[in-house]
């Protein structure tokens, strides 16, 4: 798809290694470093997705009329800058649990509005007939890092220190700007309502709300992928506490049980493309859309030994392949129904919604858990899990938004 997206491609690698190598990072530096107990480590985890998300809500119609490709370096050095303050403060020993709360929140901010800019971005470089490629390559990226980022990032953290894997993410992120920025050629300015010195109102705000809650096709698959977002990432820490302890998995075989099946990720991120050459998109959507809700019962029923640990793996592997063909799909759809000047209003309304409901549904299955165990937590999710194919689209029921608003046409 030309230099330019191979750019692009190469600084969203770079940036999804560094992600994958400081994977749970901040947790790790909390337990280790500031002795933080299980209380504080949600804390973080929580707090920062929510506030980080909250921060981000007036992002969504700044970025979108800007140039994106100097958003998207504004962003990672952004990031990069918040990171490099924790080496900094834990060399000087002044290294605090509120400092990891800040730069959690000001990274989450940024994540949101990088990914605003980046889909605007790949929308206005490729062809539509290309987003499926091009999302399915990011997707690919994503799982190859999930796979071998969390084992190469802990064995570095053990040799090198606790705060080694920040630096790293960090110097990912100066790596990703250096990219962006050599993609070059020209971007024009967008024009908004009002001319270019308008203000930004409070309306702008909820554009992007309002846009997906009319459209007939975008409204369901929003309130399905926030809603299965959820309900996966909640019950990621119950699973870690079912096997790390109340089964005795050791740590080695629970980090297998998670890296083995990324493998899947990949499978399915490189049949994206052919399966909507012969099948159609929307049909590949909807088929590995309800799939992808068929797995999360089984964790429920894990037991100790080989045969849970290999229970574990299939369900897993099952699960992030049907995510694999589901998600390029996906964007690609959305991207392709979203005039171009809403696009990154759109994303961040999306990315928004999805971090806080994760938030909170993370905060309220530990609640539950703690009333009826882990096990009995995870069940109620996979049940929940099987209705969400009811919120997904049955028919592609409206026509490319750039169609309708330009017969005549001249990104993530």
């Amino acid at each position: 798809m030309g230099r330019r997206f191979g750019w692009l491609w190469a600084a969203y690698a770079v940036s999804a290694f560094g992600t994958r190598l400081a994977f749970d990072a901040f947790a790790l530096i909390a337990i280790l470093v500031l002795h933080a107990g299980p209380a504080e480590v949600s804390a973080l985890a929580a707090t920062g997705l929510a506030v980080g998300a909250a921060v981000a809500v007036p992002l969504g119609p700044w970025v979108e009329f800007r140039r994106k490709r100097p958003v998207m370096i504004a962003m990672d050095l952004t990031r990069c800058a918040a990171l490099l303050t924790v080496p900094a403060a834990h060399a000087a020993g002044l290294l605090t649990f509120a400092q990891l709360l800040v730069v959690s929140v000001v990274v989450g901010a940024a994540d949101i509005a990088f990914n605003a800019a980046s889909g605007a971005y790949l929308k206005a470089l490729v062809r539509p007939e290309d987003l499926v490629v091009a999302n399915g390559r990011f997707e690919s990226t994503d799982w190859t890092a999930t796979v071998l980022g969390p084992p190469v990032g802990t064995a570095a953290m053990g040799l090198f220190g606790p705060v080694t894997t920040v630096v790293a993410d960090a110097v990912s992120y100066l790596l990703s700007a250096a990219g962006i920025r050599a993609i070059g050629g020209g971007e024009p300015r967008p024009v908004r309502a009002g001319g270019p010195g308008a203000r930004l109102r409070p309306g702008d705000l909820l554009e992007g709300w309002r846009f997906i809650l009319a459209h007939p096709a975008l409204r369901p698959l929003f309130f399905n992928t926030v809603l299965v977002n959820g309900l996966i990432l909640a019950t990621a820490p119950l699973l870690a506490v079912l096997m790390l302890g109340e089964l005795g998995f050791a740590p080695w075989q629970y980090g297998l049980a998670f890296g083995l099946p990324c493998l899947g990720g990949i499978l399915g991120s490189r049949l994206a493309r052919p399966l909507v050459s012969r099948f159609g998109r929307h049909r590949v959507m909807l088929t590995a859309g309800a799939l992808r809700a068929c797995w999360s019962l089984g964790p429920a029923f894990v037991r100790p030994g080989v045969p849970g640990l290999v229970l574990i793996v299939a369900v897993e592997f099952g699960l992030i392949a049907c995510m694999g063909v589901f998600t390029p799909v996906f964007a690609a759809f959305r991207l392709d129904r979203t005039p171009t000047d809403r696009v990154a209003r759109t994303l961040s309304a999306w990315s928004v919604t999805s971090k806080a409901t994760i938030a909170a549904m993370t905060a309220l299955w530990g609640l539950l858990a703690g009333v009826v165990g882990p096990r009995a937590a995870i069940a109620v999710a996979g049940v929940l899990m099987l209705i969400t194919p009811l919120l997904l689209p049955r028919h592609d029921l409206a026509p490319r938004q750039d169609a309708e608003r330009d017969p005549a046409p001249s990104r993530a």
